[in-house]
C-alpha cells in the first residue's frame, strides 16, 4: 500500500507542475479570435476578444496575421491540456480518498 501512496502522490505533484507551467504559458498568449471582414471589396483582420460584457474589435491589418493565428491555435491546445490536467487532479483526488477507506477498513478487522 505504501508503494500506492506514494505513486499516488508523485502523480499528483506531477500535475500541479504541469498545471502552473500551462498556466504561465497561457498567460504570455493573446486572447481572442481572428476575423476576417469583406469591406467594399477589400479584405481586413480584426482580433475579436471580450473585455468584461463587451465584445471588442482590434483592427490588425489587410495582411492576413499568421503568427497571431498560430498563437491563439497554441492557446486553445494548451486549454484542452489543462482541462485534461485538471480531470486527471480530480481523479488523483478520488484514487486518494478511495485509498484512504480501504486503508481505514484494514485498521478496522
Amino acid at each position: 500500500m505504501k508503494v500506492l501512496k506514494s505513486v499516488l502522490k508523485d502523480s499528483k505533484d506531477y500535475y500541479k507542475e504541469l498545471d502552473v507551467e500551462i498556466k504561465k504559458r497561457l498567460s504570455k498568449l493573446p486572447e481572442g479570435n481572428v476575423k476576417k471582414r469583406n469591406l467594399r471589396g477589400h479584405v481586413y483582420y480584426y482580433l475579436q476578444k471580450r473585455e468584461g460584457s463587451k465584445v471588442v474589435h482590434k483592427y490588425l491589418g489587410k495582411e492576413k496575421p499568421n503568427e497571431l493565428e498560430n498563437q491563439l491555435k497554441e492557446r486553445k491546445e494548451l486549454k484542452a491540456e489543462l482541462k485534461k490536467v485538471k480531470e486527471a487532479l480530480e481523479f488523483l483526488k478520488k484514487a486518494k480518498r478511495h485509498y484512504q477507506n480501504i486503508s481505514r477498513q484494514q485498521i478496522v478487522r
